[in-house]
Formats: structure tokens, C-alpha cells, sequence
């Protein structure tokens, strides 16, 4: 499947929905959709012409860092571990942070933490200083979206 390079009007989508979820004000760096899904951030020196021409010599299978998810059908994002990071310094609303190591541990193995938060929708995942992507909380729990190959052993 070819590189799509997002557009002004569709990275403009994605900062409104991150903005009124988390209070983003910015995406400084390209924005580039592999699939139907995944959205990928990446700030090098490459046009967007050069980077086609890339694409026709060779198989490009993603560029940048996986940043976000697009849910296909209800349109929310979820930011991954490095959309988190990128742009914590932006970061002011619907942060969860974890109160303690037993917490960090329980999340960094894949588990869902049994909390409720009093609202619905994706959270930040935030220990002390560390962004560790989102969940999705529910009445009575987060749910956690760390992948099986990323997450701590038992």
C-alpha cells in the first residue's frame, strides 16, 4: 500500500480531534497514513516529492515513528507510546497518572487497570516525567494498548 502524506485539511482533522481530547495546539512534523490506520510522524529534511520518488524505486514499508491510530469507524485517536512523548510538552487535559510502581508495573505488562476515572474516552498514560501512550477508559477500568512485543515479561 503507497505512502499517503496527509494534507493540510486532514492534519488539520487530526489536530482538532487532538486538541479537544488532549489540548494539543501543534503538530510540527509531516504527518504520513500507512493503511487504513496508523499514522506516522516524521520531521526529516525529505519533501513530499522527494519522498515519492522514493516510493517508486523502492518498497518503502513506513517512515518516521508510528505516532497515532485512527479508529476507522468512530474517527477517534489514539496516540501511541511515541505520539505521547513528541508531544508531552503540549499535553494539559485528560492525563491519567499512575500513583505508584505497582501501577507502573501492572500497565507495562499490558494490564488494563481496574480505575475508574469518572469519564469515558482516551487518557494519557503519565508516570512522574515518562508518557506511556493511551488508554481507553471505561466506567470501571483503562484499557491498555501496549503491544504484546513491548511490554514487560512476568
Amino acid at each position: 500500500m503507497p505512502i499517503k502524506i496527509l494534507n493540510r485539511r486532514e492534519k488539520q482533522e487530526i489536530l482538532e480531534n487532538l486538541r479537544e481530547r488532549f489540548g494539543i495546539q501543534e503538530i510540527p512534523f509531516m504527518l504520513a497514513q500507512f493503511g487504513k490506520e496508523k499514522i506516522f510522524a516524521f520531521s526529516g529534511d525529505l519533501s513530499e516529492r522527494q519522498l515519492r520518488e522514493i516510493e517508486q524505486t523502492a518498497f518503502v514499508e513506513c517512515m518516521g515513528v508510528y505516532f497515532a491510530k485512527i479508529d476507522e469507524r468512530t474517527k477517534e485517536i489514539r496516540l501511541s507510546i511515541e505520539g505521547s512523548q513528541l508531544l508531552k510538552n503540549q499535553i494539559t487535559e485528560n492525563i491519567f497518572e499512575l500513583e505508584n510502581e505497582e501501577q507502573l508495573n501492572q500497565w507495562m505488562k499490558g494490564q488494563d487497570l481496574q480505575i475508574s476515572t469518572g469519564k469515558r474516552g482516551f487518557f494519557i498514560i503519565k508516570y512522574k516525567e515518562d508518557f506511556l501512550g493511551s488508554g481507553k477508559a471505561s466506567e470501571n477500568k483503562i484499557g491498555n494498548f501496549i503491544p504484546k512485543n513491548r511490554r514487560l515479561k512476568n
